[in-house]
């Protein structure tokens, strides 16, 4: 767990291999025709550029001395054609490729996320959201030059090398080896730092999640921030992971950026020994040795860095991506721990008996949450839960809508265990508010309409009247069409959870979850709620956690749980009787009340 904190470096379950650019290559894979057009065009355009020294070298060797100036002329207007063909492929080459590009990062962006949707709640217990974000959209971004321009420009490039080795070789090939000696000197070098960049670029990309992870954190609890005025201490924090990631990203350019002066070098060695030589043998009077020759084989040479130097630049970016590519298969990969069994079935209508059998479960290994909880709920029934902080309350409804799996025993509704069915068709019958009254950018009405999509405004509405919320909606400015912040931070606590119980209320449960569902709503207000949920719960199961004890007076049944177990259960008369430690608590909450 601590490897998720935003202080502390993410390490890799699982080592890069040779499968994930198979992996990266499925991506590819639907947009191979328009990438094969791409590849054959640029290589048409390649094959074409590498016509102009040979040209060249005819004209200072043939049509020069010969004062063919027709020649000179039609030759010009072959070299005119030839650019201009080669300017229309390469927009075509751009507007392609940067379409194909986007596709595949859009495509890439959709699956990690789709299989965020799908991960437990135990997933994202422990680790930062900003981890997850940054995942998302900066990694993937990363992705998107590779696959946009990098492919193509090396493929072609690949072929432009073979383009200009057949040409040197055919127009000189003493000359041609001495231009390709550099290139020993080229691989030693890639091979000496090959490893030092995948170790710096997966140093930086762990920099950059921890300092989104902070970021996130740091905007989610301003708040508090700016309450306890904590701001200068945050900004150190800041200015520490934003230090670390600088210098990460310093290491990482300076190893990259080592392969172009080399190549620039090496391609200034090499051009300049093909000169003295060249001129050496030319005043020879060497076989095969022109002022043309030493032209076209100079414009060769400076091509034949050209490519060289891009797919260096691919090596580079690859080496960055490969970083990224772990992280983001890593997500990908992450185990779906809550998930339908192959031969799943759909729940069938719920009736409402609900059943715990000999439930344990634990968030960490080691560490119970609940010891083996047994009760029985009938249709109908409403059930409250009530103990301490951390006893185990929020698990036991958490477990009803299999957020998580259980340790051992079994969960039934209706004698079906809830295992044994699509969490889909189980969690499209049950009505969830939980603590934290998360409220949605959009308009209330979207928001309550979240619970049931398919829902008419005036069923919205509806929901909103039984629980009380209709009156304060209608004093907004727009109303129902009012808009509402990220997180509703235009609304109190109290008018946040009436929209979450409107939008849990609108999908018509058979079962009825409350967390706190009340905790933050004044009295007179939870008063009237009270009233509009007695028509709601009749014959509908319902759990109630509730720190309130007044407002649960009439459930059918009170359990007491404190340190994972079911301590007492009873109604409210026969705990009050008992005088047990629901007794104390409805006791100390009288006093302080009064």
């Amino acid at each position: 767990m601590a490897r998720n904190k935003y202080d502390i470096d993410e390490t890799l379950q699982t080592e890069f291999n040779i499968s994930h650019i198979r992996r990266l290559a499925r991506y590819i894979k639907p947009y191979r025709k328009d990438m094969a057009m791409v590849i054959i065009l640029m290589t048409l355009a390649s094959a074409l550029g590498m016509l102009t020294p040979r040209i060249l070298m005819d004209i200072l060797d043939v049509y020069i001395p010969n004062g063919d100036i027709k020649g000179i002329v039609f030759i010009s207007l072959v070299l005119l054609v030839i650019c201009l063909i080669i300017s229309v492929i390469l927009r075509m080459k751009i507007s392609v490729t940067s379409r194909l590009g986007q596709n595949m990062i859009h495509t890439i962006r959709s699956d990690i996320f789709e299989h965020l949707q799908e991960l437990p709640f135990s997933y994202y217990d422990d680790k930062p959201h900003g981890k997850i974000q940054v995942r998302v959209v900066n990694y993937v971004n990363s992705l998107s030059d590779l696959l946009s321009n990098g492919i193509v420009n090396t493929i072609t490039d690949l072929f432009s090398l073979i383009f200009i080795v057949a040409f040197m070789l055919s127009i000189n090939v003493k000359l041609s080896i001495i231009c390709l000696m550099g290139l020993p000197l080229l691989m030693i070098l890639v091979f000496i730092i090959k490893k030092k960049q995948r170790v710096a670029w997966q140093r930086l990309s762990n920099k950059s999640s921890n300092l989104n992870a902070y970021i996130a954190e740091s905007i989610s609890g301003i708040r508090v921030t700016q309450s306890f005025t904590r701001e200068k201490e945050n900004i150190r924090i800041f200015n520490d992971l934003s230090g670390e990631y600088k210098s990460s990203w310093m290491k990482a350019v300076t190893l990259n950026f080592l392969l172009w002066p080399a190549i620039n070098n090496i391609s200034t060695w090499t051009t300049a020994a093909v000169y003295v030589i060249g001129i050496a043998w030319l005043n020879q009077g060497m076989a095969g040795i022109s002022v043309g020759v030493l032209a076209a084989m100079s414009g060769y040479i400076g091509r034949f860095w050209q490519p060289v130097n891009t797919l260096a630049g691919f090596y580079n970016s690859l080496l960055t991506a490969i970083s990224y590519m772990e992280r983001i298969f890593e997500t990908i990969d992450e185990p779906v721990l809550v998930k339908d069994k192959e031969d799943a079935y759909d729940m069938p209508p719920i009736i409402g008996a609900v059943e715990f059998k000999d439930v344990s479960f634990s968030y960490e290994d080691g560490i119970p949450i609940l010891n083996n909880i047994s009760f029985k709920v009938k249709p109908g029934d409403t059930i409250a839960i009530v103990g301490p902080t951390g006893a185990g309350k929020t698990t036991i409804i958490n477990l009803i809508s299999r957020f998580y799996n259980l340790d051992s025993g079994v969960i039934t509704i209706d004698d079906v265990d809830i295992s044994d069915v699509t969490i889909k068709s189980l969690r499209t019958q049950m009505g969830v508010m939980l603590q934290d009254s998360f409220i949605f950018s959009g308009t209330i009405m979207d928001n309550i309409r979240y619970g049931n999509m398919e829902a008419e405004d005036e069923k919205v509405i509806e929901a909103a009247k039984t629980v009380r919320a209709h009156d304060f909606i209608e004093g907004l400015e727009n109303g129902y069409d009012t808009e509402v912040n990220e997180r509703g931070t235009r609304l109190s606590v109290g008018q946040r959870q009436l929209i979450s119980f409107a939008r849990a209320l609108l999908a018509d449960p058979k079962i009825l979850i409350l967390d706190e569902a009340t905790s933050s709503i004044d009295t007179e207000t939870e008063i009237l709620l009270q009233e509009g949920l007695k028509r709601l719960l009749k014959d509908r199961t319902s759990f109630i956690i509730a720190h309130r004890l007044s407002t649960i007076k009439n459930a059918t049944c009170i359990l007491y749980v404190d340190e994972g177990s079911i301590i007492e259960m009873g109604t409210h008369d026969e705990l009050i009787e008992k005088k047990g430690l629901y007794h104390e608590l409805y006791q100390s909450q009288y006093q302080f009340l009064a």
